[in-house]
């Protein structure tokens, strides 16, 4: 998003963000994937790919809009690597993204009795 917001404003916040939390998610399922395939889980690849869109698709939404809007609302949607005041909005937008998805993940946890994978 940054890249975008910097280099390329004339695109739109609107489309910045959306390709910020198309990309945000397309990395995090590919992650997750490779890890359940080469991980302690060792699954195939299909199993790996629809596991990992399933376990955590609604807690990277979460996170992904809680973690731009918020990041629009400190910034206004500019980047300025040099203001110290845009790093601090980095880590607030970094834990706000963070925290939102954590009531759906306990709620989860506590009626599967167990982690998703």
């Amino acid at each position: 998003m940054w890249y975008l917001q910097a280099f390329h404003p004339e695109i739109g916040i609107g489309t910045i963000m959306a390709v910020s939390m198309a990309t945000g998610l397309s990395t995090s399922l590919l992650l997750e994937t490779v890890l359940l395939k080469y991980g302690r889980d060792k699954l195939p690849w299909p199993a790996a790919a629809k596991t990992a869109a399933g376990m955590s698709m609604i807690s990277m939404l979460t996170m992904e809009t809680v973690q731009n809007m918020v990041d629009y609302h400190l910034t206004g949607g500019t980047v300025q690597f040099e203001s110290p005041m845009f790093w601090v909005a980095a880590v607030v937008s970094m834990s706000a993204g963070f925290l939102a998805p954590l009531p759906y993940n306990y709620h989860r946890l506590r009626k599967y009795g167990r982690a998703c994978h």
